[in-house]
């Protein structure tokens, strides 16, 4: 078999080196500019305000960012890195409602639950904001999903009404059959979204029969009729697969459907995967081409099975840990997560930034968790690289050059693996003459203005994005890259200052 190699962009961080022309998405598709990421070195700390809301979705209104998430928990903040809590807590204190206990009783009380999963909320036409809701009993698929509104985003929401039911055990579902776990979804997870062409969806479902796609009336913010569950686009027969989101990017023109394989818990080896489409519908392939519709466990192994789904869809992180070096600052043995997963993700115009939005658990911590949000690029080949490090935007504009590339780093394979295990740093070096040494080898090659190759071996070639990222084991801005192959491998490389 002949390996081509790959190129990636590398980022000059100055808007004087923008590229002039790379690589379209497809032989249809328009020239792709790749944008480029917006934090370079610089001595200054920057400060963080952290708080916990799991499965957080975001939406801007303004100038601030808003997330929510399960347990009806809220945050907001102006600068990415301090965030400020809205809410929390499903109880009639909550200010995202009058009194949620009574306004979603019907969902309660459906779901056999005292709680509310994952909400995603959008701003339609009319100026009012549309919280997609969901409760879920836990233990089965019974599940409720549906829309209340609000004249303003912090609330208070009205409920609308239920929009789809799952988990009813020997009667008939939403699409006329008898409900399947199998093949049915559970309905939970909503991410409402516009297309290109103006129209609004609504992607949705965790395990049981996978994610689904329902068209959704712009007007109303409701289902449109006669489309039962919607259109199947990945997963089934219990795999573990949830936490869908899509976003559309301008630099390739793809549709990106990010999911969250594995278990949310910090034994559950969560990560974050995606797939791609041309249309809001899919299908969603990955590198590889394979149609996410056909990715679910095998239904003759035990459930929840991972290993059937394990090489599918492109892993952009997982369980890591970037180790410790002696004579670094700070405290712990490094900067790392566990379990990181569903994740929402965000296109800012104005800048040209991607960001993403996520929960996450930490080595050595248990169950605590955090949101996290990190900038991702879009490689030369059309697919997310994301940050290593946590978003800070306190920094001032410097370029990177072939020069500065060269140096020690620590490095990350995230493989493809659906595992507990936390994968450390190792060591390696970038030379001055285009080799790379230490853990792993191989060669690089700087292209100027902004190209450069990475070269680890057969089926490892790959491409990604250089920036400047805070590095919070180093306490310092760093040089670091992010990349991705053609077989859905991320890896990771911090440089030490």
């Amino acid at each position: 078999m002949q390996h081509k190699k790959i190129t990636f962009a590398v980022s000059t961080l100055t808007a004087a080196l923008l590229l002039a022309a790379c690589g379209g998405a497809s032989d249809n598709q328009p020239p792709m500019a790749v944008p480029l990421p917006q934090q370079p070195p610089t001595a200054e700390a920057p400060i963080f305000t952290d708080v916990s809301v799991h499965d957080p979705a975001v939406i801007k209104v303004a100038d601030t960012y808003y997330v929510f998430g399960s347990h009806l928990a809220a945050a907001k903040s102006t600068d990415l890195q301090n965030w400020q809590k809205v809410a929390d807590g499903v109880n009639a204190a909550n200010p995202l409602f009058a009194n949620v206990l009574t306004e979603l009783a019907e969902t309660f009380a459906w779901a056999e639950t005292d709680t509310l999963w994952a909400a995603d909320v959008i701003q339609l036409a009319d100026g009012k904001f549309y919280m997609y809701y969901n409760a879920c009993k836990g233990d089965s698929p019974r599940s409720a999903l549906g829309v209340a509104v609000a004249d303003n985003i912090e609330g208070p929401y009205v409920n609308k009404q239920i929009l789809l039911k799952s988990g009813m055990w020997g009667e008939l579902s939403e699409d006329g059959q008898i409900y399947d776990a199998r093949i049915h979804p559970n309905v939970v997870d909503p991410q409402a979204f516009f297309d290109q062409e103006g129209k609004l969806w609504l992607v949705y479902g965790s395990y049981s029969g996978g994610i689904f796609l329902l068209e959704l009336d712009p007007q109303s913010g409701l289902t449109k009729p006669d489309q039962g569950y919607g259109k199947h686009l990945m997963g089934g027969n219990h795999s573990r697969i949830e936490g869908a989101y899509v976003l559309y990017s301008p630099h390739s023109h793809y549709y990106y459907l990010f999911v969250s394989f594995g278990g949310l818990d910090a034994d559950g080896a969560y990560n974050i995967r995606v797939a791609r489409a041309s249309q809001p519908e899919g299908p969603y392939l990955d590198a590889m081409g394979n149609d996410m519709t056909q990715v679910k466990s095998d239904p003759a192994l035990p459930l929840f099975d991972d290993r059937s789904i394990e090489p599918f869809a492109q892993k952009l992180l997982g369980n890591h840990l970037f180790m410790r070096e002696t004579g670094e600052g700070g405290t712990g043995s490094g900067e790392g997560y566990v379990s990181p997963g569903h994740n929402s993700a965000f296109y800012d115009a104005d800048n040209e930034q991607y960001f993403m939005f996520f929960h996450t658990r930490f080595p050595g911590l248990g169950e605590q968790h955090q949101l996290r949000v990190h900038e991702f690029f879009i490689n030369k080949d059309g697919w997310p690289v994301v940050a290593p490090h946590r978003y800070a935007a306190s920094a001032v504009p410097q370029a990177i050059n072939a020069e500065q590339l060269a140096g020690n780093y620590k490095f990350i394979n995230h493989g493809k693996a659906i595992s507990a295990t936390i994968v450390n740093s190792q060591q390696i070096t970038l030379t001055a003459d285009g080799r790379i040494s230490g853990a792993v080898t191989g060669n690089w090659l700087f292209q100027p203005p902004a190209d450069i190759s990475l070269d680890l071996g057969p089926e490892q070639q790959y491409s990604g994005v250089v920036s400047a990222q805070w590095s919070e084991a180093a306490r310092a801005f760093t040089i670091t890259l992010t990349a991705q192959s053609d077989q859905g491998v991320s890896v990771w490389a911090s440089k030490q200052p």
